[in-house]
Order: C-alpha cells, then sequence, then structure tokens
C-alpha cells in the first residue's frame, strides 16, 4: 500500500487528502484544475483516508467498495421504493377482505382485478413484502448502510480526535472563511480567546496556535440516523419469523370451540355468542345516512372464552382445556392473553348450519314425508338411515356452490350457500336413485326417479372473524425511529463550528470552517472580533 510522506514528517495511508499532522493538502488528491493552488479545499470528513478509497485487491475489498459507494445505497433505496409501490396496487393477500366471496389468492385477484390481477398474483406480488428477493432487498439496504457508516464514520472519528491547532499555513489560506492583519497584540489575543470561551467554543492552545471549536457531536447525527435505520431494517427482517410476528386469520362460529392458530395447539377459542348492533333507522339523526347506504353497523362483538390445554397432546384424544379468560371481543377493544392478541376482524352473517331433507314419492302433490335426517353442514356424515328403512348416502358436498364454466364446484370452504348430490338407496333393495339437492334446487338427474329430497328446514348461525397478533417486533420500530429522529435533531439544529488563530510574526492568519451554516460562523467571529483590530474574514468562495 503506497503511503504518502508530508513535508512535516507525518506519514499518511494511501487516500488521504489532508495530512493527518499539519492538515497541508495532498495536492493530487484535491482534484485541482490546473495550478490554482488558491483552490478551497476538500473538507469531506476532514480530508482522512477512508478504506474505500485506499484498498482494492481482494474479493472482501471490492464488495466493501461496492457497497461504501453511496450512489450504491440510493439505487437500492429507489429500488425498494419501486418495488413496495407495486406491493400496493393491489391489497396483499393477509388483506383480502374476510367477508370476500373467496379469499383463495388464486381467485380472488382474477375475479377482482381481471388480467392484471392474475398477472400480479402469478408474478408473487400477493405476497410481496415477505418474498425472498425483497427480504433480499432490505438485507442489502442495511449492509450499504453499516459499510456506508463504518467506512466514514471511523476516519472522520480519528481525524477530528486528533486534530492539532497549529496547520499548515496552505491549509488556513484555502478555508472558505479567511483574514489575515498585520499586527495583533497580546491584549488583543486574550480578549479573542476569552471571546471564544463566551462564546462556548472549547479552546485548544499549541505553542501560540489556537483551535477553538464547538458542535463537534452534530457531525454523528448522520450515523446516529443510520442507527436508527438499521434498527427499524432489523425489526422488518424479524417480522418474518413467527416468533417475533405472528398475522393469523379464524373464523369461530357460535357455539363452535376451534384451536387458535400459530398457538401450536395449546390454545382453543369458543364463541359463545355473536352479537351485531346496528344504527337504528328511526333515528332522525341516522336516517338519511341510512336510506342512501343501508344498515349500517354500530357494534359487533364475539363474546369469547379462551382455554388452554392442560393435558398431554394425544392422537385421537379429546383435549384436557382449562379456561383461561372469559371477555368480549368488539372493534377496537382487543382480547389479550398471554403474548396474543385477538381483534375483532370481521363476521359472516346467516351462515348455515345444519339442514334437514326429507324423503317423499315423486309424484305426491301432497309431499308427504316418508322420512327426514339432518345434515351438520360442517362435518357431514358419508351416510344417513332413516327410520324406515331408506338409507341416504352423500356423493358430493359442495359447501359453497357455483358452476364454473358448466362444472360444479365449492368457492370456498364455508357453508354460504350448501349444494349436495345424494344418492337413495330404497328399502327392499330398489335400484338406488342419485339427486341433487341445494338452497332452491332440486334436480332428478334422469327424470325417472320415483322418490324425491327436499329441504325441510335449516339453522343459521354467525361466524366471528378474528385476527391472531403477536408482535414483539414493535419496540424495535420504536427504538429505531426514537433514535433516528435523535440524528434528524442532533444533525439538524447543531453545527460544528471550527476557528483557527495562526501567529505569522507580529500578525495573525484566521480561518473559519464549519459543516453548514456558513451565515452563523461569520456571526460569531464579527462578535469575538470586536473592539480588536483583526480583519473581518472574507468569504473567499463568494470572491471565486
Amino acid at each position: 500500500m503506497k503511503k504518502i510522506k508530508c513535508e512535516c514528517g507525518h506519514v499518511n495511508p494511501e487516500g488521504t487528502v489532508l495530512c493527518e499532522a499539519c492538515g497541508k493538502p495532498v495536492e493530487e488528491n484535491q482534484h485541482i484544475d490546473g495550478n490554482d493552488k488558491q483552490k478551497l479545499l476538500n473538507m469531506r470528513y476532514d480530508g482522512s483516508a477512508r478504506r474505500s478509497q485506499t484498498y482494492n485487491k481482494s474479493i472482501v475489498d471490492k464488495i466493501w467498495n461496492f457497497f461504501s459507494s453511496v450512489k450504491v445505497g440510493v439505487w437500492l433505496i429507489v429500488l425498494a421504493l419501486i418495488a413496495s409501490g407495486i406491493g400496493t396496487i393491489f391489497p396483499q393477500e393477509q388483506y383480502i377482505p374476510a367477508n370476500a366471496v373467496s379469499r383463495d389468492p388464486s381467485i380472488y385477484y382474477e375475479d377482482q382485478y381481471g388480467i392484471l390481477g392474475l398477472i400480479y398474483y402469478q408474478l408473487g406480488f400477493h405476497n410481496l413484502y415477505s418474498s425472498w428477493w425483497y427480504m433480499l432487498l432490505i438485507a442489502l439496504i442495511g449492509i450499504s448502510l453499516v459499510i456506508c457508516s463504518i467506512d466514514r464514520f471511523v476516519p472522520l472519528y480519528k481525524a477530528l480526535k486528533k486534530q492539532k491547532p497549529k496547520r499548515h499555513t496552505q491549509f488556513l489560506k484555502r478555508q472558505r472563511l479567511f483574514s489575515e492583519t498585520d499586527h495583533v497584540t497580546d491584549d488583543e489575543k486574550s480578549t479573542l480567546i476569552s471571546s471564544l470561551k463566551g462564546k462556548r467554543y472549547k479552546v485548544y492552545e499549541e505553542n501560540g496556535h489556537i483551535l477553538a471549536e464547538k458542535g463537534r457531536f452534530s457531525r454523528w447525527g448522520p450515523y446516529v440516523n443510520h442507527i436508527g435505520l438499521i434498527i427499524i431494517l432489523v425489526a422488518a427482517l424479524l417480522r418474518m419469523t413467527p416468533f417475533m410476528y405472528l398475522d393469523e386469520y379464524v373464523w369461530v362460529r357460535e357455539g363452535e370451540q376451534t384451536v387458535i392458530p400459530g398457538t401450536d395447539g395449546e390454545y382453543f377459542i369458543e364463541n359463545k355468542e355473536f352479537i351485531l348492533d346496528t344504527y337504528d333507522e328511526n333515528d332522525e339523526r341516522f336516517r338519511e345516512a341510512i336510506e342512501q347506504e343501508g344498515m349500517v353497523d354500530k357494534n359487533y362483538q364475539t363474546n369469547a372464552v379462551i382455554y388452554k390445554e392442560t393435558g398431554e397432546d394425544i392422537a385421537g384424544a379429546e383435549p384436557e382445556l382449562e379456561k383461561v379468560v372469559e371477555d368480549e371481543i368488539r372493534m377496537n377493544h382487543p382480547l389479550n392473553f398471554d403474548k396474543y392478541t385477538l381483534y375483532q376482524a370481521g363476521y359472516q352473517q346467516n351462515e348455515f348450519q345444519n339442514m334437514t331433507f326429507k324423503v317423499h314419492e315423486t309424484d305426491d302433490p301432497e309431499e308427504e314425508s316418508l322420512g327426514s335426517f339432518t345434515v351438520d353442514l360442517t362435518d357431514p356424515k358419508d351416510e344417513y338411515r332413516l327410520d324406515n328403512g331408506f338409507r341416504v348416502a352423500v356423493s358430493q358436498y359442495y359447501p359453497d356452490y357455483e358452476l364454473n364454466e358448466g362444472e360444479p364446484r365449492s368457492k370456498t370452504n364455508y357453508p354460504r350457500n350448501p349444494a349436495f348430490v345424494f344418492t337413495v338407496h330404497p328399502p327392499d333393495n330398489e335400484e338406488p336413485e342419485m339427486s341433487f339437492v341445494g338452497i332452491g334446487r332440486n334436480v332428478d338427474a334422469t327424470g325417472e326417479n320415483d322418490y324425491k329430497l327436499g329441504v325441510q328446514d335449516f339453522e343459521t348461525r354467525f361466524a366471528s372473524g378474528l385476527t391472531v397478533r403477536v408482535d414483539h417486533t414493535l419496540p424495535f420500530f420504536i427504538i429505531g425511529a426514537a433514535i433516528f429522529m435523535i440524528g434528524v435533531i442532533q444533525g439538524m439544529y447543531w453545527q460544528h463550528r471550527r476557528i483557527w488563530l495562526h501567529p505569522e510574526g507580529e500578525g495573525m492568519m484566521m480561518a473559519g470552517h464549519t459543516n453548514k451554516n456558513w451565515f452563523g460562523l461569520k456571526k460569531d467571529i464579527e462578535h469575538i472580533i470586536e473592539n480588536t483590530n483583526v480583519k473581518m474574514v472574507d468569504d473567499q468562495q463568494e470572491i471565486e
């Protein structure tokens, strides 16, 4: 590695812009046009050598240099923003409405958005934020932030920590703010130092050379921002782990008890009752809105009981349950237990619970029942035996029946529009007959059946849609956001200001530099030189 030796004797690493000891410019690294030695200095990172400018041999060096580029970081962020925008064109799979005709994404996107929805689903954008390539993109942004920060923070910290009051004259003359006074008395120098301390500058002295500095901590604002962003990115990645984040959806019907998803079968929920309240259409305050929009929900809630399995999980055996909590789950009033939170997210009204069918002779105008049976629509049996010797077999069951290009299918697994294909076995070994029965449908497949099935009665119930959520990443997001804002405030409301006083015979050179707010630094200098013969600094950028 090439070393750069300054005339002061200090050996600097390759890539140094300003000598670490005296501040003399390394001209070949200053990017100066022609022989114009008066061009303002490049004070970025105080002229220190960054690793990305020094090493470029091994594969590790090349990877480091790639990710240390601000352009690479910006492009990664732009790609992430574009990808995130694509993910908002249509709802993500987890946000498919609970009352959608079908919550199956392969059906939902095409039904709702046509060919664009189908393409959106097939390209995997319906689960974009949990896709491997999006997570990789977020991880690359994090890597870029870490490497960019280390590549700049470490040399800047070293440069600012060991800066000396005595600086090379070229360093001073090529600062943006500079003046030279021919004659300055000792009393005036003392006045300058007192004024600097009065303005809360920290004063360092070396053989008559003065460095006054304040607000150095503001230089670390961007790096504090990076720490906050890195914590936020880590939190986003942790949301992909089930231990840190869980977001599941479960349907629980009135009177039903089911396992809570995501709890590994440890917890169960029972829907004791579902309550739906709507605004009163006779109330003058709501009448007009109800006439325009129809009935509007005022409140819907699930009176639920949470159970915990206490016994051993034995296949085929009923679980031993212990009641944990019994409470109401309402909109914006979730139920909390253990590390889980249950939110009321939706409901299904008038879902069929069971249906009672009767058998009668086809040519009987009175349709007198020869026998009946009741089907539990959530768990139908394969066969039902009637007292009079009839057997009815369930050949096909469509919980949510529809015709798709002439073929029967079920849109969902929920009994919203149940339909059956029954095989009726009459007594006395007569030939079995097949019938198709549903709500408003009763089809004789051959037209020659002697017996007919019909819907005699049915029961409906509410189904409550609940979101099960665990989010241990939220504190990380809050901490990351708080640290980010601290960095913003730190870098926005304070500035790193430095003033150098360099004795030159009976006279003195004065130079000043700040990372921003040059007007404020000029005002400080005006106050400091007040009542002295020291010349006010010139803004050499304006002169140029």
